[in-house]
């Protein structure tokens, strides 16, 4: 089952936690959860976001944003998050706090190397020399292993055909073994290009903390931003 299932699902509640947490109310909640992710990764420029971790509590909404470059999610003086905070009521009808963690790595992060591979992928540049970058990179950061797969019209041919890359070992069948996936779609001129992802970042034993990310109480030595401060008199 390794290697039919999607990674991540597949070692939920034992290694890796939910990127939503909250119970009750299942159809109008993921709904809205799927409204929300949807507009801050149409907000802003495409391969900067990671993942998008939504907390809900009995007064307030906590997203945290993962991102490789916080800076533009800040914005000037935090005016670019302070808008995103009243579209994002507006849109849910509640309080919201967003917090940005930064992502020390993003060699390591599949979703930020899938959407790297996407957008570079979109602007014609050759799939070959660009994945052996990527898996170049990946090992250089120390990963176990990484594997890239892309399938499509690939250079513009007439026959679709599908073509992996790997590199290391990546553990499928293991459940202590952290795997990291994504997969993204780039849209061509001669159709769309899937991209599969997976970075092998090692072994995980014991006990592990599901939820590093949501919220502040989740985590101790954690250092978030907290971009939900009220604005002095004087600005």
């Amino acid at each position: 089952m390794g290697q039919k299932t999607n990674p991540i699902v597949n070692r939920l509640g034992i290694i890796t936690g939910w990127l939503s947490s909250w119970c009750n109310n299942y159809k109008d909640r993921i709904q809205e959860d799927f409204k929300v992710r949807g507009y801050i990764e149409a907000r802003f420029p495409k391969g900067i976001i990671s993942r998008i971790f939504i907390e809900r509590t009995l007064k307030f909404i906590t997203i945290t944003i993962r991102t490789s470059r916080p800076a533009l999610i800040i914005g000037k003086r935090g005016e670019e998050v302070d808008t995103v905070r009243k579209e994002i009521k507006k849109l849910t009808k509640k309080e919201i706090q967003i917090n940005i963690s930064e992502v020390k790595r993003p060699e390591l992060d599949a979703s930020l190397v899938s959407k790297s591979v996407v957008k570079q992928l979109e602007n014609r540049i050759s799939y070959k020399k660009l994945i052996k970058l990527f898996i170049l990179s990946a090992m250089r950061m120390n990963a176990f292993g990484i594997k890239i797969q892309i399938s499509g019209r690939l250079n513009g041919s007439e026959m679709a055909r599908c073509e992996t890359y790997k590199e290391g070992r990546i553990s499928l069948g293991t459940f202590r073994a952290d795997v990291d996936y994504h997969m993204e779609v780039a849209h061509t001129i001669y159709g769309s290009i899937g991209v599969k992802v997976w970075i092998m970042k090692g072994e995980v034993y014991g006990k592990r903390n599901l939820y590093p990310l949501l919220g502040t109480h989740y985590h101790k030595k954690k250092k978030l931003k907290n971009f939900n401060r009220k604005k002095n008199k004087n600005n």
